[in-house]
């Protein structure tokens, strides 16, 4: 008795231990291999694939057998897949018996099943094991259903050469995606993995379409497909040629690789679109390179579904020119395209009003120096002109007045994560390119305008302030690039996605100011030849800024319309500056190559809720007075708090209306009042060469105030002297000194030779001059408007 329960406790031990080796034996992860990152456009279409790390094309796993496919390899391979546990004993024996007759190996007995764990395990094609590949399906039959079985043979099948799996090899045959083919494709493809070798274009067509027309007729037999079906399938050819993977969009799919790694991941990407940018790129690419400009990136975003349309991370350049850089994600120094933040930023807080006049002088703030890129200067000038014409020297001014931390914060909450230094690094110099941001950002933040503005005026019947004014923006660094990941990346990218929305949550800029943003950016000069174009366009509008860094490393170009945003930059990912590469001869005609293209649409409606109508000055733009012509404007409801007109003020004249008087030395029924638009004498020196119309104020008369000489006058030299300009011993010219005495040892004098700015003295009016052979106007100016003048003769 004893004997007998230890036998049986032998076999029950063995039994177990079967039972758990059964249960053990199959791996959790069948095939350990690598696949290729794979992009496509929003409708599916393929946009870029790169190679797996074995240098074999597999794309990964597909989600579904399509129908076609299903029907031609299961009839194939294994027509009694649905019925069998993961072999077919039947077929094995006929296997066995055609193999033992012929002496070798002519004929395979496995089913579909069994065919996925030998390509799973790659070993040789033995008995023993088949014997081990035979448990093993068996296993795998209680693991998975037949539905993800089929997915896995399709998915890891052998295509011939280097392609693998199904999607994979309909794309490299025959250029489209698997569920697009026909009943001869499909027999075609389902025969291949028995005889990978088959496929070599040009040779052995007629074995591969005799192989694939048993598949047909099969079908036909078993009632699958119709006699008219079967006809039409064998009269297709089998192919002939390779299919070789579109590169569309290069950057992107390392964009995609580095994020989410070999994924499968439909994109928003629009096919049409994205093909009609690269060849604008490489078009004006092969312009640019001819400068030494090797390096061009463009990006689309859409601005109603706030996704990117297209992208091309670089031109299609050499290595040795730094090809593979992505440059919409790289940091580059902004140039000018901060301008309409910090324009927007003062309309929001209400420290400028659309056309209010801003100085625009020779500036030096606290050592720091700027000057406009045509070194002109106007005086003064509407801050939306400013804007358009890009001017360095109003920026820098109104950055002071709005203050640098201030606006760094702003840039902080528009996500541009590149400016993160701290205020106090940049100073003033960030509004003229002392900052670097990447053009993905730079677009996104201008994204984040025009959506704000679209989404207020759509709802401005449901206004609510509270509301309203607390749209966010693009959040995620990925988010408006995928919009359906494969199943394994969803899981990882779900609260990213949740970012591609809008939500309601932090406030940025408010309509209005953003609506007068793009207005002043309408009014950019195009680049040379698009004014006749928009002459006779009126009704294509665009809101655009162009940007170029010092040295002329980069060259920036932004368009807002209604639909999209296009953001271009142009340049040498090495850093290397051009001297003819600036943003409107570089950036801007690539960006109005796309804009042409794209059709007419309505411009934003004026966010009427978040505008009030108030009168404004016609001549300054502040808010007007008594003593202003008035027109009725719209401005942000902010601006209410802005100051009145400075510019204009009363003043009495005498009957002729030439001279200011006084009471003192006119009688009162005399004086003619009356009032005048006058400007502090820098900005009024320069304004009267660029605005002829304007009027400085009349004199006094002789009778009614001192001389202007007995307030400041020259003190050496003499009006009309000649002045002999020796040189130094380094061969450098000297110079002469000018000297001017003034009542107020206080006053401030502004100095100028010609229509030149020489320099500012206070207390000790004393200034070394130089200046080319010739008769030349020297001109000294106080703050309160007197001036004296003579000429010199420098020899």
């Amino acid at each position: 008795m004893k004997k007998f329960l230890y036998k049986h406790k032998i076999k029950l031990s063995i039994l177990t231990l079967l039972l758990v080796w059964y249960a053990l034996c199959l791996p959790d992860q069948l095939f350990d291999v690598s696949y290729s990152t794979v992009i496509e456009s929003k409708n599916g279409r393929l946009l870029d694939a790169h190679i797996a790390k074995d240098e074999q094309w597999r794309f990964p796993a597909v989600d579904s057998v399509p129908y076609r496919y299903k029907q031609c390899v299961l009839q194939y391979e294994d027509a009694y897949f649905y019925d069998h546990p993961g072999f077919n004993p039947v077929a094995i024996g006929k296997a066995l018996a055609d193999n033992i007759t012929a002496g070798k190996v002519v004929r395979g007995g496995s089913t579909i099943t069994q065919q996925v764990i030998r390509m799973s395990r790659k070993k040789d094609r033995k008995y023993y094991e088949k014997f081990i590949e035979l448990i093993w399906a068996t296993r795998l039959e209680i693991r998975l259903s037949k539905v993800e079985i089929l997915e896995l043979y399709a998915s890891h099948a052998p295509y011939g050469g280097n392609v693998v799996g199904l999607d994979m090899a309909a794309w490299r045959y025959f250029g489209r995606k698997s569920h697009e083919l026909s009943w001869a494709e499909s027999a075609t493809l389902a025969v291949l993995p028995n005889a990978p070798g088959l496929v070599y274009p040009g040779k052995r067509e007629s074995l591969l379409q005799e192989k694939r027309d048993q598949v047909l007729l099969k079908l036909k037999e078993e009632n699958i497909i119709t006699a008219m079906d079967y006809e039409l399938a064998i009269s297709e050819n089998v192919p002939t040629q390779d299919f070789r993977v579109p590169q569309l969009a290069p950057h992107l799919l390392q964009r995609a690789n580095k994020e989410f790694g070999t994924q499968k991941l439909r994109t928003s990407i629009d096919y049409e679109m994205q093909e009609t940018v690269n060849r604008i790129v490489k078009n004006h690419h092969n312009i640019l390179q001819q400068n030494g400009v090797h390096n061009l990136a463009m990006l689309v975003l859409d601005v109603e579904t706030q996704t990117v349309a297209a992208y091309v991370g670089n031109a299609p350049t050499t290595r040795v020119h730094s090809k593979d850089v992505d440059i919409i994600v790289a940091p580059r120094s902004t140039g000018s395209v901060l301008k309409p933040f910090l324009y927007a930023a003062m309309l929001d807080d209400g420290e400028l009003l659309p056309h209010s006049l801003v100085k625009d002088t020779p500036t030096v703030i606290d050592g720091f120096s700027t000057e406009n890129y045509d070194k002109r200067y106007t005086g003064a000038i509407p801050a939306s002109q400013a804007l358009s014409r890009s001017l360095n020297v109003p920026a820098v001014r109104l950055l002071r007045e709005h203050t640098v931390p201030k606006f760094y914060n702003k840039l902080q909450d528009l996500k541009l994560t590149h400016i993160n230094r701290g205020a106090s690094t940049y100073g003033l110099s960030l509004i003229i390119g002392g900052g670097e941001s990447s053009l993905w950002d730079m677009s996104r933040a201008y994204l984040g305008m025009a959506k704000t503005l679209e989404l207020y005026t759509k709802n401005s019947s449901q206004y609510d302030p509270e509301v309203m004014n607390r749209l966010s923006y693009l959040d995620d660094n990925s988010a408006g690039v995928y919009i359906e990941p494969s199943r394994d990346a969803k899981a990882e990218k779900e609260t990213s996605q949740k970012d591609v929305n809008w939500s309601l949550e932090s406030s940025i800029y408010g309509a209005g100011s953003i609506y007068h943003t793009f207005e002043a950016m309408k009014k950019v000069n195009r680049p040379e030849g698009e004014e006749i174009w928009h002459f006779f366009n009126p009704d294509r509008e665009i809101a655009w800024k162009t940007g170029t860094s010092f040295g002329n490393r980069d060259a920036w170009a932004i368009g807002v319309t209604p639909k999209y945003i296009i953001g271009v930059w142009t340049g040498n990912a090495d850093g290397e500056g051009r001297a003819d590469m600036t943003g409107i001869d570089s950036a801007a005609p690539v960006l109005f190559d796309l804009f042409n293209r794209l059709p007419t649409q309505s411009w934003f409606a004026p966010p009427y809720d978040d505008l009030i109508q108030v009168p404004t000055c016609k001549q300054s733009g502040y808010l007007a007075t008594p003593l202003c012509e008035s027109t009725s404007q719209n401005i942000p409801a902010v601006g209410e708090k802005f100051a009145s007109c400075p510019f204009h003020k009363s003043i009495n004249l005498d009957p002729t209306k030439t001279y200011q008087v006084n009471a003192d030395c006119e009688p009162a029924s005399q004086i003619v009042t009356t009032s005048w638009f006058t400007l502090p004498p820098v900005m009024s020196y320069y304004y009267a060469r660029s605005n002829p119309a304007y009027k400085a104020l009349p004199d006094y008369r002789e009778d009614c105030v001192p001389a202007t000489e007995d307030v400041m006058r020259f003190i050496q030299p003499k009006h009309n002297t000649t002045i002999t300009l020796t040189k130094n011993v380094e061969g450098e010219q000297n110079s002469a000194i000018f000297e001017i005495a003034h009542k107020d040892s206080d006053a401030q004098v502004f100095w100028y030779m010609d229509d030149e700015f020489l320099g500012t003295t206070k207390n000790f009016h004393e200034l070394a001059i130089s200046g080319k052979k010739g008769k030349r106007l020297i001109t000294a100016v106080d703050e309160e408007g007197n001036d004296v003048r003579i000429y010199v003769v420098f020899d």
